[in-house]
């Protein structure tokens, strides 16, 4: 089965710069970019359906082409998946109050007129967002990356479309029910085998997911920060990726106080977080949007080869790479 529907984002949308993270590493099994178009093996409920996204409009006028292809005999859940892909590409937020503020700032003003229409992406669920945080703690993102691919081989439901396998990333039951010595096999810390596994349970209940959409920033926080193994920096990175919020700062992110503070404001030495926190609050309400921008300026400067793409998709990856090492939650 298969339907197709535009999505007309809010102007300014750059299309190319926003799917460019999801270029990053050679791993990614989930997101996947390919000549120009974003596909996707979404699950809504337990209907499965393959989207790709084409840009065939402009950074001014912006419109994206989709088409889903489900094996489901029964009519697709549209308004889902249509929702599902709004958040992950960030389509309805307006940019406007965000460039306005930035006019007014001396660091910030230049990054958003090279890097217009930048949107910070999303997972699709709050689930998926804390699963890769929990990966991403204090090792290299590629090694991360790797361990992702990996359980998502595992644990996650698939669709062979055209000879090719597409996957989704798995629900919370299928860690809930692994054992401490299955996720230790992924290459895992016994840490971060209990935390998936509790992460998993805590979802799979509904005890963490339960209203967390209507509860402002810290709520959510205190809420995730109650299961054993998440930490702040975790949260406010499933916070940023995972309910979209455009004000979430991780100032504890390596990023913020090594990168940030050292490439940008021209630190010799690291900065402390709550110097980063304090230095931010210029940047309210849209301290998440403001950090996106800042990383795709130091990635342009830093100018890096990334492994799996060509020379010419380097200049879309770097508007969205991040530094490759995170703190470690307690």
């Amino acid at each position: 089965m298969t339907h197709s529907f535009d999505i007309v984002p809010r102007a300014p949308y750059s299309f190319d710069y926003t799917v460019a993270r999801f270029m990053r590493f050679a791993s990614e099994n989930v997101d996947l970019v390919e000549d120009g178009r974003y596909r996707r093996l979404l699950a809504v409920g337990r209907q499965l359906a393959l989207a790709t996204v084409t840009n065939t409009g402009t950074v001014a006028a912006p419109r994206l082409a989709v088409v889903l292809d489900s094996p489901s005999k029964a009519p697709l859940q549209l308004a889902g998946f249509e929702a599902q892909l709004r958040h992950i590409l960030c389509t309805d937020l307006d940019l406007r109050p965000f460039y306005r503020m930035a006019r007014k700032d001396d660091m910030v003003a230049p990054m958003v007129r090279r890097f217009r229409g930048l949107r910070v992406t999303a997972s699709p669920t709050l689930f998926e967002a804390l699963i890769t945080a929990v990966l991403s703690q204090q090792v290299n993102l590629i090694f991360a990356y790797s361990i992702k691919k990996a359980l998502v081989e595992s644990f996650g439901r698939t669709w062979c479309r055209r000879g090719r396998t597409y996957r989704a990333f798995p629900e919370p039951r299928r860690f809930a029910v692994q054992t401490f010595e299955t996720m230790r096999g992924f290459r895992l810390s016994n840490a971060k085998a209990g935390t998936l596994v509790r992460v998993g349970e805590a979802f799979a209940s509904g005890r963490a997911l339960r209203g967390l959409a209507a509860l402002p920033d810290e709520a959510v926080i205190e809420r995730l920060t109650a299961i054993k193994g998440i930490g702040r920096w975790s949260a406010e990175i499933a916070l940023m990726r995972g309910l979209a919020r455009p004000d979430t700062f991780p100032a504890g992110d390596l990023g913020v106080v090594k990168y940030v503070a050292q490439g940008l404001l021209g630190r010799t030495g690291k900065a402390t977080e709550d110097e980063m926190r304090a230095f931010a609050e210029r940047w309210r309400p849209y301290r998440a949007l403001a950090l996106a921008y800042c990383y795709a300026e130091l990635a342009t400067r830093r100018g890096a080869s990334t492994p799996g793409i060509t020379a010419k998709q380097e200049s879309l990856v770097s508007a969205a790479r991040a530094p490759r090492r995170r703190p470690r939650d307690d």
